[in-house]
C-alpha cells in the first residue's frame, strides 16, 4: 500500500469526525426515545431502571452500527482503484459495464 497524500488523510480525518458526530446524534436520540417514558411517566423503579438500561445498550448498538456503516462507505485511495475504473472512458457516456 502506497503513502496518502495529505488529501487523502485530511478526508478520513473528516470522515471518521462525522462518523462519531453522527453516531453520537443518532445513539442519543435513541436513549432519549426510549428512556423518555421513564423519566416523565410514574413508573415503578424496576421498570424505570429497566428503560434506562435498554436505553443505553441501544443507544451503544445503534452508535457502533452507525460509526461502522459510515466508516464502511468511505471510499478507499483512488490508487487502490484500477486506472479507468471510476470514469468512462469518453466524457459523456456511460462505461459499457453499467
Amino acid at each position: 500500500m502506497g503513502r496518502r497524500t495529505r488529501a487523502e488523510r485530511d478526508a478520513m480525518t473528516v470522515e471518521i469526525g462525522y462518523a462519531l458526530v453522527s453516531g453520537f446524534v443518532v445513539a442519543a436520540a435513541t436513549f432519549g426515545g426510549v428512556s423518555l417514558p421513564a423519566l416523565f411517566l410514574d413508573l415503578p423503579p424496576t421498570a424505570e431502571r429497566l428503560l434506562l438500561m435498554a436505553g443505553a445498550v441501544l443507544g451503544a448498538v445503534v452508535f457502533a452500527v452507525r460509526v461502522v456503516h459510515v466508516l464502511w462507505r468511505f471510499p478507499g485511495s483512488a490508487a487502490a482503484l484500477p486506472s479507468g475504473a471510476g470514469q468512462p472512458s469518453q466524457p459523456g457516456r456511460t462505461s459499457p459495464d453499467s
